[in-house]
Parts: C-alpha cells; structure tokens; sequence
C-alpha cells in the first residue's frame, strides 16, 4: 500500500480542485465555472493511474465531463444513476469516495473492477454485461413513484453499443407505456470495443434535432403545466402532435420519440458546462425522456483517441509520450484466442460453409483474422449474445457451418437460444466460448464459471474443452465434420501451453479421453488446460495417481469411467468451473448409477459465494486449483 499512498501524495500536489473533492457533495460546493478544470484533473489522474495499473481507459475518458455533469445536477446518492456496462466508471469512482484507493482498482482486495453496491452506495446497480441499465434503472423509477419518493431522480446511461442490445429495446418499450419520468442518457460515440455495428449505429450517425425548436418546447411545455393545461393525458397528446409536426419539417423519423419517450439532442458530451445547463432543464420533466450526447471514446488523451479499440484496455503505458509498454512474447505460447482466429481462417480456407459470428467481439475473440482475410464470411451482429446465437441456427439450418464465438459469462445471456434454437434442432452451429473459468482482474461478472454446468443438462450438445492448443485445433476440425450436430468448445483466456502450436487438423473420437500417466492410488479425472496444472501437482505430491484428459463433459468417455471405478477407491475431480453441475457432479451421477463407490474430492469454484477479482493465479490459490492446492488435496485423499 505504501506505494499506492506515494502515488496519491504526488497527484494531490497536482489537482487544486480535485483535491477539495471527496463526495460529490463536495463538487456541487463549486461554480459551474470551475468544472471545466475539475474534469481536466479528473482526467490527467485516470490517464496515471491506468498507464500503471491497468484498466478500462477509453472508455473512462470519454464520458469525464459528462460524470462530472451527472454529479453536479444530481442530488446523488439519494438520486440515482444506473451505469451500463461500467467500463466507463472510473470518473464516477472518483469523485464518489474512493479517489484514495483508486490505485487498488482491479487488484485483489481493493476496489472492484466494474461499479456494484456491494462496494459503494453511490454504485446502484450490478455492471458488467451491457444494455441491462434502462430495465434496471425503469425499476427503480417505478419503485421510486411507489415508495413515495417522488423527488427522487433516477438516470440511466447506455453506450450506442449496449443500444443495440436487445434487452436495451425491452426496456424502452416498457418504459413508454409505464409511467415514470426516468432520464436516459445515450452516450454515443461510435464504438462499443470494437467498432459500433448494425442498423442503430447508422440511424444515431444521421439522427440530429433543432435545438432551438427543443428550447422552445421545452419552454411551452413548462407555461402549459404553469397553467393546468398539461395533465399526462394532454400531454400524451400534444407529445405525439408534436413529434408528428417535427418529423413532417426534418422528413426524419425520430424511433425514440415514436416510443413516446421525449428526445433532445444530439448535444456536444464534451461540453461540461452545456451539459449542466440542458440537464437543468430537462431533470424535473415529467416522463421518459433521452438526452443523446455525441463523445469521443479515449477524449483528451491522443493515442487513445486515434485506437479506441487498442485502448480500450491498452495495458501499462508512459502516459507522457503514450508508449505501451508490450512484452516481447515471441518465445512464449500464444493466446489461445489467437490460435482459435488462425485456425477458424484455415478451416474456412477449406470449407466454404464455414461462416464466423462474434456479438461485437472481433478483436477479443481474434475471429478479426478470419474478418480481414474474408469479410464475407465473418458477422459482427454488434452487442447481441442471444441474437448471434439464433442467427447461427438459422444459417446452419440452411447448410452452413457458423462458429458462433462468444465470451462464456456473456453467453449465459444467449441460454434460452441455445437450448430453442440449436440443441432441439441439433443444428450444425460450434459454439466456442471464450474466456472460460478464470478470467482474472475483470472479477465476478467476467469469469466464465457456469458454463459446464449449465449446459451439461441439455440434450444433443457435444461439450468439449481443450488440454492445450493442439487439443484445441482438432477439436474445432472435428466439430465442422458432417452430423456432429452443436458442438460446444470452452477454453481459457491467455496463453496456452506450447510453443510449437501448429499441429494437422485431424479428427478426435467424440466422447474419447486419453491417460495423461498410470499410476495406482488416486485417479485424477480433469477437463480443459486445467489438468496441465494437475500434471505439477501429481509429480510434487509425490503419491502414484493416474491422470485422465477427458476431453469431453458430453458424452463422457464411460470406458475410463468404467476403469477408474474398477480400479479405484480414491478418485479427485478438477474444473475450471463451478463444482456443483459440472465435471465433478457428473463423475458422481455416473460412479453411483453404476453401483461404484469410491471416495470422490471435486475441485472446483466454490458455491458459497461468486469469486472476485485478481490475478488468475491469486484466484486459482484462493480457489484451490493452483498447483500447490492440488497437490495439497492428493495427499489429504490418500490420508482419507
């Protein structure tokens, strides 16, 4: 901590006002004159403090002046902002109460990586997945109206990205036809981490709205409610006569407006003192309303406003020149992400049925190699887990083979499609999830823990997880060959185990593992590069265990069941997912459906609580799966 106390000392000596600032009761002490250089400050501290603590920094940067609005003009914590997605937070952190230990952002034990009440009463809802913050935020606004708190305002900020997201249309048709007077704020700046995609993006690049004539309804409307005229039936009324006469002048439909939610902007989102004249204005309407603000994602730091998308988590850099500081990486394994880009492009080469689909991940998931060489065949469907899902159904319905790549917490999002719109059908779609298990500093909404659970209970899904890069490659060869129905690959995100990663594409048998090493005290059973892991274990402990790859969590290989359960009296199950659902739960069903009963130790992610944020290693030690925790466990189960 001494030197996060060192760092904090040095920007003390830097910010004259961010210095007077603790809550934001404390910026709403100062003049709307002096806001420009509180943001200025705001700024320069997430620029240090992300170039050597690494985090989400484009984003942060893009939505400064509006934070600093949003805090200014609202009564928070009493009034509410709901954050979508919170990658954007960092301001928001900031300037409520948690400036001091800013520097423990994303590290174990210190801050979180995304806002959540859990750690602060100024974060009022759960971040991590996008488009959920106009559901959210429409709840509170209703309960708000039932609980008698009517002066309480409540906000809802939503990226263009998280726009496009489905749960994002749900709440705003909900929203109109409710009553409540939520304010939404669309932050619209072209990008979600990759490019911004889809038809919502093109409509908000060409939507525009005289703001002379929005000044003049505005004030209209406040004479009409000064006078009685303008109860919520009247005002209905005169909302839709309005919108009507608007789109006839601009011959532009407003989609926003048709839904009955009033719209103002587009508005300059850099502009912090404009921004707290217009929120003035429109913060005690009556209704749903959207502000749309125009914003630079990486605003006021260069290298981040020319590479959006290599800063949106950019890694250490010198935040003087914008140099990142990468490490060379050529006598390392790669990412196994990286192998799945390179692979899904060689496959493609060879098969013309095989198409690519990512829900705005292009870049993260690397299917961005197979985008460059043949962008024809890859769909960025923007942020829309479920629909990416279901569109793959329907191309593999019609003879293509999509590789449907989604993160493996963002896929949870995607359940109902997947059981609906694949596994009945038993469509010809490879799921792969990335960022499977342990993801690391991006904590509880990230790590991809329930993937093995879930979905093992579904009929007529083939789930397989890889023990390194070769086991990867032939896993996605074997699951484009003809009849292999949905096909499920979770894998790791990070660096795999070998160097030499190319290997033949050749298929595996469905359903067949393979003995890593004989031994005869313990049978150790692992799927995924967890059982690399286990291998170390197995030579520090000591004791004679035999290791099996299972490869598969569906069908699993019965022939090494039925040989652990002659053979064995101890057997350790190892996971890099939750213990209740998964491999381990599934070893059990299958030893006690076939009358054997040896002494079981499931390794796993607990079911006490969600695990939080850290290194991958910190959490494997905190989880048990570490080396040193297996080999642990070895020896207490021959003691057993």
């Amino acid at each position: 901590m001494h030197g996060y106390s060192n760092r904090f000392s040095m920007e003390q000596g830097k910010n004259t006002l961010l210095n007077q600032i603790v809550y934001p009761s404390d910026l709403r002490k100062l003049n709307a004159g002096q806001l420009p250089e509180v943001c200025k400050e705001l700024r320069q501290t997430i620029i240090d403090e992300v170039s050597v603590n690494p985090g989400h920094l484009a984003s942060s940067l893009g939505v400064v002046e509006l934070t600093v609005a949003l805090h200014y003009v609202f009564d928070t914590p009493e009034d509410r902002i709901v954050w979508d997605t919170g990658h954007q937070a960092y301001g928001h952190k900031i300037l409520t109460g948690r400036r001091e230990r800013f520097a423990t952002n994303r590290k174990m034990g210190g801050i979180r990586p995304f806002p959540t009440p859990l750690e602060s009463e100024y974060d009022t809802f759960t971040c991590g997945h996008a488009s959920n913050s106009i559901s959210a935020a429409l709840g509170m606004a209703v309960a708000a109206k039932k609980n008698g708190s009517d002066n309480r305002h409540v906000v809802a900020v939503i990226g263009d990205g998280a726009m496009s997201g489905g749960l994002a249309f749900e709440g705003l048709n909900n929203a109109s036809s409710t009553p409540n007077d939520l304010l939404i704020i669309l932050n619209d700046n072209d990008m979600s981490i990759d490019r911004a995609v889809g038809g919502m993006e093109k409509y908000l690049l060409n939507l525009d709205t005289n703001a002379t004539y929005n000044k003049l309804r505005f004030k209209a409307s406040q004479w009409l409610s000064a006078k009685g005229y303008l109860d919520d039936k009247r005002r209905k009324g005169i909302i839709r006569l309005n919108n009507a006469i608007k789109s006839a002048i601009s011959h532009q439909q407003n989609i926003f407006e048709g839904m009955n939610v009033r719209y103002f902007g587009p508005f300059d989102g850099h502009n912090v003192q404009e921004m707290v004249r217009v929120l003035r204005q429109i913060k005690d309407m009556k209704g749903p309303k959207l502000l749309h603000l125009h914003t630079v994602k990486g605003k006021g730091y260069k290298p981040a406003e020319n590479a959006a998308t290599i800063w949106h988590a950019p890694g250490k850099f010198d935040a003087k020149t914008g140099e990142r500081y990468v490490c060379d990486t050529s006598n390392q394994p790669p990412k196994y992400q990286d192998v799945f880009g390179n692979t899904l492009l060689e496959l493609a080469q060879k098969n013309p049925k095989i198409m690519g689909v990512t829900p705005a991940m292009p870049t993260g998931c690397s299917m961005s190699i197979m985008m460059k060489a043949m962008p024809d065949r890859v769909f960025d469907v923007g942020i829309a887990e479920g629909h990416a899902v279901t569109f793959s159904g329907g191309m593999a319905k019609e003879g293509l083979i999509p590789f449907c790549n989604i993160y493996s917490s963002f896929s949870q999002r995607a359940y109902d499609n997947i059981i609906h719109d694949l596994a009945i059908l038993n469509l010809p779609v490879v799921m792969c999830l990335d960022r499977a298990g342990l993801v690391g500093e991006d904590g509880t909404t990230h790590h991809g823990a329930f993937d093995l659970a879930a979905l093992r209970p579904i009929p007529n899904l083939t789930i397989a997880s890889p023990l390194n890069e070769h086991e990867l490659r032939k896993m996605m060869y074997t699951a484009q060959l003809p009849g292999q129905g949905t096909f499920v690959i979770r894998y790791p995100r990070g660096r795999g185990e070998l160097k030499n990663w190319r290997c033949a594409l050749e298929e595996i048998p469905i359903g067949k593992g393979q003995k890593l090493c004989d031994g005869t005290e313990v049978a150790i059973l692992s799927i995924g590069p967890i059982g690399n892991r286990a291998k170390e274990a197995i030579e520090k402990s000591g004791v004679s265990c035999a290791l099996y790859d299972m490869r598969f969590l569906k069908p699993m290989d019965e022939d090494i069941m039925d040989e652990v359960g002659r053979k064995f009296k101890r057997v350790i199950t190892i996971e890099d997912g939750v213990r209740n659902g998964g491999l381990g739960s599934a070893v059990l069903e299958w030893m006690n459906d076939h009358n054997y009963q040896p002494k079981i130790v499931r390794l796993g992610l607990p079911d006490t609580n969600f695990v939080e944020h850290g290194t991958v290693p910190q959490l494997q030690q905190l989880c048990g799966l570490d080396v040193d925790s297996i080999a642990t466990s070895i020896l207490k189960t021959m003691k057993s």
